[in-house]
């Protein structure tokens, strides 16, 4: 059992180099999307104590559950379910995460 965020890419415009995930008096979070090597930065700006913003990269790989699928299934595993989340919400075009289970066929 996995649980990962799926890409938000049907939120990135045409031409847009950035999507907001957070936006507060303290903090923003801007994802950059290169969709072409699957890769993710999410640009974190914080404002401290002192007034002033620090500046924290995160990089990221993204896979699409379909390449989980198949990774799965060269492993000799099976899709048992594929959820949105821990309240089993159904996984749709439009959810933010997805809990896949696989398992092993008994012989």
């Amino acid at each position: 059992m996995i649980e990962l965020g799926v890409p938000p890419l049907r939120w990135l415009p045409p031409g847009a180099a950035a999507v907001p995930f957070e936006v507060t008096e303290r903090h923003v979070g801007l994802d950059t999307i290169d969709p072409l090597s699957q890769r993710m930065t999410s640009h974190h700006f914080t404002q401290g104590d002192d007034g002033r913003y620090r500046y924290g990269p995160s990089e990221h790989r993204y896979a699409w559950p379909a390449e989980l699928d198949l990774m799965a299934r060269l492993a000799g595993m099976e899709l048992v379910e594929r959820v949105a989340d821990f309240q089993r919400a159904p996984f749709t075009a439009e959810s933010t995460s997805h809990v896949s289970v696989w398992r092993r066929p008994t012989p």
